[in-house]
């Protein structure tokens, strides 16, 4: 492997979905400023087409849809990126469709497919490709990466499925993406007993990728899960086997073809994600951060050793989130209010959230409770509710369906707007907050990743409402019916079926088939990914694990990474100066798949700083953090990023 002046420096990018596509671009942006001493040859490694990957490959149904909206959507920074490296601006998915003039049905508003965000991906890839330095060449491999192995401060080799030999490169990057898993345990049984019995069960998978052709036509099948892998599940079940959507007497009306089975739909919250918001602030966009601002809190914990996360940190979320709906509200809707902001926001800010000092301000400034902000119930709308059976469970269903429905299309709910701009204002500046430090690792665990990101993604991560339009549709026609909160699904060894129900109900179903609705769940220790795997086990990598001084311990399951530079940390917590990761497979991720034009995504930052310091060992600079970095330094704040 020794390289003569003329050789070029290698760079391999295993993953050329939009993460690896995301880090070449800034690559070939950053290659002037530091530029190698030889010319530079960069290899993606994919199995799957460069741009869109896996997950957005063109060969998918057209009923899978994006979720978020085409004018939300770019590959390109913009001069709102804060980075180190050039900036190179290019078209978001909506203007490229209306530049590319091949698809009139999107427009900046519009849920594209995911095919036409395909092409869109595939676009940005060859877009770059083409306006490539001339001392850069990029190739593409169409294989499957399978080991990775190197010393520190030599040259690494990549085994790629097809080939004998392996590729030689100066540094090699991570773009995995989502990954998946052997079965769990609890899988393996809920399998085991399918097979047993005759029956139909389907773990945790992409949706593009799941086989749903076993379940048959009438047959009661359990979805566990309410969120995004559902929607699609219900998508390809219904209208991709033939049923139809019609507009009759202007509601929305679904015609079975025969072929679909009877779904039962479950969750912990019983509800499915609050559908996105198509209208926009009324009234100014409130100040924020006001009350949650994470250099104000760093500053004010400073003397802590210990935080709580109900305690020390909700209260100043929640009431961040008030301050965001009560603005719109005041200053939106001042006919609904009994004081001006400014002497209401006065009052506000003095009192704790959800003191009776507080209450009592809301109560005499809001005369009409329906304009108060109830984060329990918003959380947990079916909580202290008991039906006496499944058609009446259904009614109110659909009727709480409905009434979500009209709060994300009448600005007249435009302070739901406000509370949703302030959540994604307390998730940033949670991501940032170094103070979660002092938290305990059993609350990281299930109140930061767990109940606040849970509620977080239910309120701002929905589906377009054109699919909660469809949920009550299908309801209606009588092919999708809602089980009620905190489901369980039980295997009835004595009747041969899954077993079904809630606590929103004493009545139950017999199902012949399970739909685990939900996406993988990443966990290095049982991933399906030879690469990794191999790491691991060699320990040349380990997971993200958070511990307790009472025992307790977690394992995110994710691969541990420098979250200053996105090095890979072996198990002792080196970080290796010629590796590098980032993705959803990683402790360093962050909400959204794609940035948003003009919002200093995170994720443009993220790659400028991978890519640039990939770079700089190419010039032959000694990383900043070194082999011999202690992982106390080097993996700090590693729990929130997590």
């Amino acid at each position: 492997m020794n390289q003569t002046e003329t050789d070029p420096l290698v760079v391999v990018i295993v993953g050329a979905g939009p993460r690896g596509t995301g880090i070449l671009e800034r690559l070939l942006a950053n290659v002037g400023e530091i530029p190698p001493p030889r010319p530079l040859r960069i290899e993606l490694v994919d199995p799957y087409p460069p741009g869109g990957g896996r997950v957005w490959r063109a060969e998918q149904s057209s009923l899978m849809w994006m979720n978020a909206m085409a004018g939300n959507v770019t590959m390109f920074p913009d001069e709102t990126v804060q980075c180190d490296g050039p900036i190179r601006p290019g078209p978001s998915l909506s203007e490229w469709v209306a530049a590319d003039g091949k698809h009139w049905e999107v427009l900046g508003v519009s849920f594209a497919s995911r095919q036409v965000q395909s092409r869109y991906l595939s676009w940005v890839f060859d877009h770059l490709v083409a306006e490539c330095p001339s001392n850069v060449t990029v190739i593409v491999h169409a294989t499957t990466a399978t080991r990775l192995a190197g010393e520190p401060h030599s040259r690494q080799r990549v085994w790629l499925a097809d080939q004998a030999e392996p590729l030689v490169a100066d540094v090699v990057i991570l773009a995995l993406g989502h990954q998946e898993a052997e079965l769990s345990e609890e899988d393996r049984r809920m399998a085991g007993f399918a097979a047993r019995r005759g029956l139909r069960y389907l773990p945790n998978a992409y949706t593009a990728d799941a086989d749903l052709s076993g379940f048959r036509p009438g047959e009661t099948v359990v979805l566990r899960g309410f969120g995004a892998a559902f929607v699609d599940v219900m998508a390809l079940l219904t209208e991709g086997r033939g049923g139809e959507y019609r507009v009759e007497q202007g509601r929305l009306r679904y015609l079975p073809c025969g072929r679909e089975p009877v779904l039962y739909v479950g969750s912990r919250r019983g509800v499915p994600y609050l559908p996105k918001i198509s209208y926009r602030l009324c009234g100014a966009p409130a100040p924020l951060p006001r009350f949650f601002d994470a250099a104000t809190l760093d500053e004010r914990f400073a003397g802590r050793t210990r935080l709580d996360f109900r305690t020390d940190l909700w209260p100043l979320m929640a009431k961040e989130i008030g301050w965001g709906f009560y603005h719109e509200l005041f200053t939106a809707h001042p006919n609904r209010v009994m004081a001006r902001w400014g002497e209401f926001a006065a009052e506000y800010a003095a009192h704790d959230w959800d003191s009776p000092e507080l209450r009592e301000l809301i109560e005499e400034a809001v005369p009409e409770t329906a304009d108060r902000l109830d984060l329990p119930a918003l959380d947990r709308p079916l909580k202290g509710l008991r039906f006496n059976g499944f058609d009446e469970l259904q009614d109110h269903l659909r009727g709480h369906i409905a009434g979500d429905l009209r709060r994300r299309r009448e600005f007249t709910h435009s302070p739901d707007l406000g509370a949703h701009h302030a959540m994604l204002s307390v998730n940033r500046q949670l991501r940032q907050l170094r103070a979660t430090e002092k938290l305990s690792a059993r609350s990281m665990v299930e109140d930061v990743h767990g109940w606040w990101q849970g509620f977080f993604e239910y309120y701002c991560s929905g589906p377009p409402a054109q699919r909660s339009r469809q949920l009550v549709a299908l309801s209606q026609a009588g092919i999708l019916r809602f089980l009620g909160a905190d489901m369980w699904v039980v295997a009835d060894e004595e009747r041969g079926v899954f077993r079904a129900g809630s606590a929103s109900t004493p009545a139950t179903i017999e199902a012949t088939a399970l739909v685990e609705a939900r996406l993988p769940r990443a966990d290095l220790s049982r991933t399906t990914d030879p690469l990794l795997r191999g790491l691991y086990e060699r320990g040349e990598a380990t997971d993200d694990v958070l511990t307790d001084e009472d025992g307790f311990q977690h394992s995110s399951g994710l691969l541990l990474v420098s979250t200053t530079d996105f090095r890979v940390l072996d198990r002792d917590g080196r970080p290796h100066p010629r590796r590098f990761a980032i993705g959803p497979f990683t402790n360093v991720r962050h909400f959204a798949t794609f940035a948003t034009p003009r919002s200093n995504a995170v994720s443009f930052r993220q790659n400028d700083i991978l890519a640039r310091s990939a770079l700089r060992v190419l010039a032959g600079d000694r990383p900043r953090n070194g082999f011999e970095l202690s992982v106390e330094k080097d993996t700090l704040h590693k729990g929130l990023m997590s």
